[in-house]
């Protein structure tokens, strides 16, 4: 019978077939798996876990961050995003006591982090997927009693200049300290955010500089950072990233600036060439089997 199935899972593999949408019911089959995860309302009632990749996973138990603690406020509440893996939600709770004692800062406030059952995204984000991801406000809280429907009008506030290769004059030293604060977490594999913060962050500490090597310069991320946390301790299922390159990071950073001050001319490109082919959404056939039992699950 062993023989039979693998000869099965053979000739399935042969024929295009991707392996996990063999445990995938046909219901499921064929279909964007954002439209299952988006639709799901709560997390299982599961123990906590994280399957796959940021990018290509879901979250089993996952816990709800409440939508207003002693020194945050979650924002958004309509897109239901204030999900993460426990370990996620402890952390934001004390990365925002941490804010809280900044001059001024009374904490954070707290954009996305992940669905009720992580997975694809109705919209935005293409990570976000493991409860392990956090974007966290750099703008300073005026207030910690925002009214549900303030949270859903309330603006960030930009930080970037030319086009993220400087900060503005938003940026001061406590966003510095928050974001260090974050990155010397032992729980924090990356934290991203816009060059020119990165480049200044460089530029002004004058302690001990091991925290930097957390913080990559990425597109956007001026508005907030986008904390990401490394699979948890004993989690088998969770696919972590490869560790960022030795260093502090900050030549990197740098040549991100001079590349948005001076952009290199674009690579010519072959007159014969296909067009690229869009991206698809994931299905699925995409996502570790887990995910399936994620979404059924009670």
């Amino acid at each position: 019978m062993r023989t039979c199935i693998k000869a099965l899972a053979a000739l399935l593999c042969l024929a295009g077939v991707p392996a996990y949408s063999q445990g995938v019911p046909a219901s499921m089959q064929g279909k964007d798996a954002k439209q299952f995860f988006g639709a799901a309302k709560v997390g299982s009632q599961q123990g906590a876990a994280p399957f796959g990749s940021y990018a290509k996973g879901c979250m089993a138990g996952g816990v709800q961050l409440p939508q207003t603690g002693p020194t945050w406020q979650a924002m958004r509440l309509s897109r239901n995003r204030n999900w993460g893996h426990p370990q996620l939600i402890d952390f934001v709770a004390d990365l925002s006591a941490k804010a809280a004692r900044l001059p001024g800062w009374p904490g954070i406030y707290v954009g996305d982090l992940s669905q009720p059952r992580g997975g694809p995204m109705l919209s935005g984000h293409r990570s976000h997927q493991l409860g392990l991801d956090a974007d966290i406000w750099l703008m300073q809280p005026p207030r910690l009693d925002l009214s549900i429907r303030d949270r859903e009008n309330i603006s960030a506030i930009s930080m970037r200049r030319a086009n993220g290769a400087y900060v503005n004059s938003s940026w001061t030293r406590a966003q510095h300290e928050l974001v260090k604060a974050a990155a010397s977490d032992p729980r924090v594999a990356r934290i991203f955010i816009f060059p020119g913060a990165k480049v200044q962050m460089c530029n002004d500490e004058t302690g001990n500089r091991d925290w930097l090597r957390k913080v990559r310069p990425w597109w956007g991320h001026h508005y907030h950072f986008h904390v990401r946390l490394a699979c948890p301790s004993g989690a088998a299922g969770c696919v972590d990233q490869d560790a960022p390159p030795a260093g502090d990071g900050c030549a990197d950073a740098q040549q991100w600036v001079q590349n948005i001050l001076n952009p290199p001319p674009p690579k010519p490109r072959d007159p014969n060439a296909p067009a690229p082919a869009p991206r698809r959404e994931l299905t699925m056939a995409d996502l570790p089997q887990q995910c399936v039992g994620v979404l059924q699950a009670q």
